[in-house]
């Protein structure tokens, strides 16, 4: 293999991002039913080009989901190297997580549907966050800022719960009662 074939794959790979990047944008202002012309617009491509990497809408849908969450998944660690303590590296994610859930607009009901790619999502979903999560509450945990009982899928059903809602009132805030539930999981002193 020779170092151009390299670069496109790499490249490739960019675009592909930005189209994904592109339509998570969209999907967020518009839903997962925008046209597509405005997704290729905002990446900078021709429909053609969507097209061509997702054949159908639930493909850019799947496609554009696992794309979040794998970004949600690898900010984890690095949050939790970057970060100052643990729990304010638990709470950057868990922030991530709430930005991810609240904008999925649309997706919901669309995961409801009976089309058999989405059926793997929710496991697919909870397969790799829940671990991600569970990492940040034992470091966390270890370093004796937050109680070490915090079990992690049931914070992430809760964290999705208290974000039910939050694109249909301007009067409730998920995000402050995260803030508050995360704030909760600290040690009494």
């Amino acid at each position: 293999m020779n170092d151009g074939d390299g670069l496109k794959r790499a490249d490739a790979r960019r675009n592909k991002e930005a189209l994904l990047d592109a339509a998570a944008a969209i999907f967020v202002e518009s839903g997962v039913e925008a046209p597509v012309r405005d997704i290729a617009a905002k990446a900078g491509v021709g429909t053609a080009t969507i097209y061509r990497h997702f054949p159908t809408r639930s493909d850019l849908i799947i496609a554009v989901y696992r794309h979040q969450v794998e970004a949600c998944a690898e900010a984890g660690p690095a949050l939790l190297a970057e970060g100052p303590t643990p729990h304010a590296a638990l709470g950057r994610w868990i922030d991530l997580f709430v930005d991810f859930l609240v904008t999925k607009h649309g997706l919901a009901a669309v995961l409801q549907s009976d089309n058999a790619g989405f059926e793997a999502l929710h496991a697919y979903f909870v397969d790799r966050l829940v671990p991600v999560c569970a990492q940040l509450l034992d470091a966390a945990a270890g370093s004796g800022e937050i109680r070490s009982d915090v079990d992690a899928y049931e914070l992430m059903r809760g964290v999705g719960n208290l974000c039910i809602g939050a694109d249909s009132d301007p009067r409730y805030d998920a995000r402050r009662l995260v803030e508050l539930l995360i704030t909760g999981l600290r040690r009494r002193r």
